[in-house]
């Protein structure tokens, strides 16, 4: 490219945009070493490469050879897991968070933390702008760009899948052999599936999934056991939570992502966590997946257990009334905005009191609450028996409630009888 803005071949016209230097969201494989490339043809700049161990279960130290061999000096490789867990997927959990009834958001609530160092890492490095690989058809790239803007209002974001001309998985290809990128060939071991994996989750779009109709196919799990699979004996966890977090399992303190790797392990074993499910994207299609979250559909049940017997009945309904808008804010991207802090904040408010331990028993693909308790409960066994209470609850206190409850429905009852009268005659 030239400085009068002539367009490369899969590029676009840069024009006076003055990049010096990005910061790219990068994990090693083709889609991302040819970003990074392209970055440096297109926009003639410098490539700050930043990987993240978010639990994927991957090797991502080997992103800093590829980058090396491509050149970068500056490579940024950290291990995100404790911050995700406890700053992102813990707050959510809060808050029994499902999208559209039953997506636990896994890829969802990751955006936010890879824009927030993408955003410190432009900053440390004196870098002009972020770029990450988020395609035009997705939610991502509204998620990556929101949670940018927000930390950075005046943060150059280049996305490379809106700019170039590459539209197809052999242009990749062919792009790659013609800039010596590369490719590492699994023919016959690829995965027809879009992969999407965290702490959290493992997700599958495309290929067969594309048509909704199509069942998914066995070999295409990897955390999960089949139900029918799962062993024939029920396995029990005990998990102990302070202010509505897990904090040990069977007695055993953990760390956030301890706890949630160790769900996911025992949690997969017993063939929990598998959703189908077709959701309504923020950019306006209808999208089918196919999810993995063990530990999230663990920690879903478990957390409304303890919840049951700790949470006043309005405070547990109103959070239930609010839930469904705080989970379209993660899934639309807007974790930082006011609006998610102003529910994160009344959420974790409800909090204080949510001590104690749950009793979970796993079998064949289902998680059954089996038994809760805390020295924090509000179920008094005094009132509620159906035994002999020596006076803790008079019954007949339930007369004037009913009656004044009823009142406006007997005035309803009776309009109509007056009503039916008038007809009659």
């Amino acid at each position: 490219m030239t400085s009068s803005g002539v367009r490369t071949p899969g590029g676009v016209d840069k024009g006076n945009r003055g990049v010096d230097k990005v910061v790219l969201a990068y994990s090693g494989g083709l889609d991302t070493s040819i970003i990074l490339r392209w970055l440096e043809e297109t926009y003639g700049c410098e490539v700050v490469t930043f990987t993240a161990d978010l639990g994927q279960g991957e090797e991502i130290e080997s992103a800093r050879a590829k980058a090396q061999a491509m050149g970068v000096t500056e490579i940024y490789i950290e291990d995100l897991r404790e911050e995700f867990v406890a700053d992102f997927v813990f707050p959510m959990f809060r808050a029994n968070t499902l999208y559209e009834g039953e997506y636990l958001l896994g890829t969802s609530i990751a955006r936010p933390l890879i824009a927030k160092r993408l955003v410190e890492i432009a900053a440390e490095t004196g870098a002009d702008a972020i770029s990450h690989g988020a395609t035009g058809k997705g939610n991502d790239q509204v998620r990556f760009e929101l949670g940018a803007y927000a930390l950075n209002p005046d943060i150059t974001v280049i996305a490379p899948w809106r700019e170039w001309d590459l539209g197809s998985r052999q242009s990749l290809l062919d792009y790659a052999e013609e800039h010596g990128i590369p490719v590492e060939m699994k023919r016959g071991t690829k995965s027809p599936y879009s992969m999407d994996a965290n702490l959290l989750h493992i997700s599958f779009e495309g290929g067969p999934l594309e048509d909704p109709w199509n069942e998914p196919a066995s070999e295409m799990w990897r955390w999960t056991v089949s139900p029918e699979q799962a062993p024939n004996e029920a396995t029990y966890l005990d998990l102990t939570y302070e202010r509505g977090d897990v904090v040990a399992i069977d007695g055993t303190p953990m760390t956030p992502a301890g706890v949630l790797a160790e769900l996911n392990r025992t949690g997969g074993a017993n063939g929990v966590g598998r959703t189908d499910i077709v959701e309504n994207r923020y950019v306006g299609m209808k999208s089918r997946g196919a999810y993995e979250t063990p530990g999230g559909t663990i920690l879903l049940k478990a957390h409304r257990a303890i919840e049951s017997i700790t949470l006043d009945r309005g405070v547990a309904h109103l959070k239930d009334e609010l839930m469904p808008r705080y989970a379209e804010m993660i899934y639309n991207g807007f974790w930082f905005s006011p609006e998610r802090e102003m529910l994160q904040a009344a959420i974790d408010s409800s909090q204080h009191w949510v001590n104690g331990r749950v009793r979970l028993r796993l079998y064949k693909g289902n998680v059954e609450v089996v038994g809760r308790e805390s020295e924090d409960t509000l179920f008094d066994e005094a009132i509620a028996t159906f035994e002999e209470d020596d006076g803790a609850y008079d019954q007949a206190d339930a007369e004037g409630f009913i009656k004044l409850n009823a009142l406006r429905l007997r005035t309803l009852a009776r309009r109509a009888a007056r009503a039916a009268e008038r007809e009659a005659t």
